[in-house]
């Protein structure tokens, strides 16, 4: 009878954890791409360099035997200079990439023979680093420039993540507002107590932290990803901003006087003394 109780619950323990670790939000960014050789073949060996210019934050990788990349785990923002090399051809740098939160960027390159002098080419082409098949549903990212530049009443992740095409107030997809996961960071900040919204503060809309800590906002609405889950309409990831090589700081006043305040409501005047 004892073994039969440990062994319940640690089959309920189990479940538990691994419940835990599927609601686990998305923090960082990836790239993946080809290197290709001048007849289009795989490049083994080839060195991909990514730096983050604002931090000198550094990713190195190695292209595999099918040519292939992968570097996981990097930070949001940018701008990214990408260099990559290979000995006996020719060096290609990429820059001003820029990474969203949850992205695949990919990547792909042709590497020449060195000391080969070819004729000018001007190739011109329009392709969309986010639609590929790294893509793992719908989603909505706000970058750093949105949540600076745009309007916000309560200063508060709602005001945000209804940009989100599926959004209607805080129900996405038709779905109980209680029923989303939100994340910060990768820590769960869900409303526990199961009252009216979806995080804590929603009823006094408030944000369980500042709004000028926060780098950006991705909201997926049923992802197709393993590594995401526990949650119904959608999951909504945030990550606070991360140093970098320059000093900066923000700062926000409220105010409100007389000039604010009208004196006629739908052709009725109203008394303000």
């Amino acid at each position: 009878m004892k073994q039969t109780v440990f062994f319940v619950q640690g089959l309920l323990l189990w479940f538990v954890l691994s419940g835990s670790a599927l609601a686990q939000g998305v923090t960082t960014a990836s790239m993946t791409g080809t290197v290709l050789d001048s007849e289009e073949l795989p490049l083994p060996g080839a060195t991909i360099q990514a730096v983050h210019i604002p931090s000198g934050t550094t990713y190195t990788n190695v292209t595999r035997d099918n040519g292939r990349f992968n570097i996981q785990g990097m930070r949001t923002g940018g701008p990214y200079k990408v260099t990559i090399s290979f000995i006996g051809f020719d060096t290609q740098v990429y820059e001003n990439i820029r990474l969203r939160l949850g992205q695949s960027y990919t990547l792909n390159t042709a590497l020449s023979d060195e000391g080969i002098e070819l004729e000018v080419v001007q190739v011109s082409e329009s392709k969309d680093a986010l639609l590929n098949d790294e893509k793992t549903g719908a989603s909505t990212t706000i970058s750093t420039e949105a949540i600076t530049s745009m309007p916000t009443l309560s200063r508060s992740v709602q005001d945000f993540t209804r940009l989100t095409p599926q959004s209607s107030g805080e129900s996405f997809a038709g779905q109980d507002p209680k029923a989303i996961n939100f994340s910060l960071d990768g820590s769960i900040f869900n409303n526990s107590f199961g009252l009216t919204g979806s995080i804590p503060g929603a009823p006094t809309n408030s944000t369980p932290i500042s709004l000028d800590a926060i780098e950006e906002i991705q909201v997926n609405i049923a992802p197709y990803d393993v590594t995401q889950g526990g949650f119904t309409g959608a999951g909504i990831n945030a990550i606070t901003r991360s140093g970098d090589n320059e000093f900066r700081g923000s700062a926000f006043f409220n105010t409100r006087n007389q000039s604010l305040v009208g004196t006629n409501a739908f052709g009725t005047e109203v008394v303000t003394e």
